[in-house]
């Protein structure tokens, strides 16, 4: 089966179609600019040369529409025509307790992301229009919601909730959801498949390091704490968001500056993280850079960075009573040597030891199935996977809409 994995953003659309019978992904895709000036779309059918074009698209129903051409285009396309496909998989970033699971998508479904907008104003009603369009435009295709939170509704009320009354928990939902859960639930199997220890025998540590970036704990196969909040701004510095702040800043910057609530929330979300360390850059390629060519702050940017991924890490190992394995995945995880060292330095007496040679001769160069980068003596093994969060919604997708068909099949 053909599954076609479709993640909205506000004005972008990334997608794939996998063959589900050997997890090949035959093509994939980024629209961006949607409802814009200047809105294009670049596919690659794979092994073949990647295709960029310019095309107007108002909203999302057109985006998706020019994506639906291009997979079934003669030359560049993957598919005769949409009844190959056998499934939609859609990555939701927000299900509020809701749902503990990806889901397969109805009208209730929809209602229940609905009421989800409030904790996820900028992702989920993007989200909701790109699964309104293609359930308007394949009416007959299962489609199949799967969560960024759903990998972290196994946390336990201990490590949920806030130390706020008790009432804002039960009336508004206030209570830490966490995020990334699709790529932390993907590079937690590839790891135990690498050490050869299932997954419900270890206790690892995932470290998702990116523009967004949050460290997860995952003890027995089961997320049991994560370092993102009840929104993405908490926990490690970022690109742009600040992370873990004294709330009383707020009000602080606020009255000093003379901001609007809206205006400071956009400070700690778009204009802090290393961003606002470094006056230089969000990009961490760029603040290497410019650290080698001597520049202080974008050198402080980065030790602060590694200082909070550290801070989680050591918590986390008090949180397991030890860790069997830390993994480093996405674009700076993934490709960083140097922010790679800077976490991993100064941990010796955790038994977490960097094997040097072979974290700085991996660079930005990886095996897809991961490296393990740990000295031979390291009591814990240090991996660094790519992370693959497409794969894991075909694999979602693909599961329950065989269940679904077992059911329809039943009655």
């Amino acid at each position: 089966m053909k599954v076609f994995v479709i993640n909205c953003g506000s004005s972008s659309l990334k997608y794939q179609i996998i063959e589900m019978d050997n997890e090949e992904v035959l093509c994939k895709g980024l629209v961006e600019r949607i409802g814009t000036e200047g809105s294009v779309i670049s596919h690659e059918k794979i092994g073949q040369p990647k295709i960029k074009e310019q095309i107007t698209m108002k909203d999302h129903k057109d985006a998706i529409q020019v994506v639906l051409q291009h997979v079934q285009d003669k030359e560049y396309g993957v598919v005769a025509d949409m009844s190959e496909i056998g499934a939609v998989g859609h990555r939701v970033v927000h299900a509020g307790e809701k749902y503990a699971e990806s889901v397969l998508i109805d009208d209730d479904v929809i209602a229940a992301l609905e009421e989800c907008i409030d904790l996820a104003p900028l992702h989920n009603p993007p989200n909701i229009h790109g699964i309104e369009a293609c359930r308007e435009l394949m009416p007959n295709v299962p489609m199949v919601a799967v969560f960024d939170t759903a990998f972290h509704q196994t946390m336990e009320p201990e490590h949920y909730l806030y130390a706020l009354p008790y009432e804002y928990y039960e009336k508004y939902g206030v209570r830490k959801y966490g995020f990334h859960g699709t790529s932390h639930k993907y590079v937690a199997k590839k790891a135990s498949e690498m050490l050869n220890v299932n997954v419900n025998d270890l206790k690892l540590i995932t470290c998702h390091l990116g523009n967004g970036a949050s460290v997860t704990a995952i003890k027995h196969g089961r997320s049991i704490d994560t370092s993102m909040g009840f929104t993405p701004i908490q926990g490690l510095v970022m690109g742009t968001r600040c992370g873990d702040i004294d709330p009383t800043i707020l009000s602080y910057i606020q009255h000093k500056e003379n901001l609007t609530e809206e205006q400071v929330l956009e400070v700690m979300n778009k204009k802090s993280g290393v961003l606002g360390i470094s006056g230089i850059s969000s990009d961490f390629r760029d603040l290497e850079e410019a650290a080698i060519n001597g520049n202080a702050r974008a050198r402080l940017a980065l030790e602060i960075f590694a200082h909070k991924v550290r801070f989680y890490i050591g918590a986390y190992m008090a949180e397991m009573n030890g860790v069997d394995a830390i993994v480093f995945t996405a674009g700076l995880g993934e490709n960083s040597n140097v922010m790679r060292r800077y976490i991993c330095s100064e941990m010796g007496n955790l038994g977490i030891k960097l094997d040097l040679n072979k974290n700085d001769s991996l660079g930005r160069n990886m095996d897809a199935d991961g490296v393990v980068i740990s000295t031979e003596d390291s009591k814990v093994k240090i991996i660094a996977i790519p992370t693959n969060e497409e794969l894991v919604i075909a694999r979602d997708t693909n599961e329950i809409t065989k269940k679904y068909a077992k059911l329809i099949k039943k009655y």
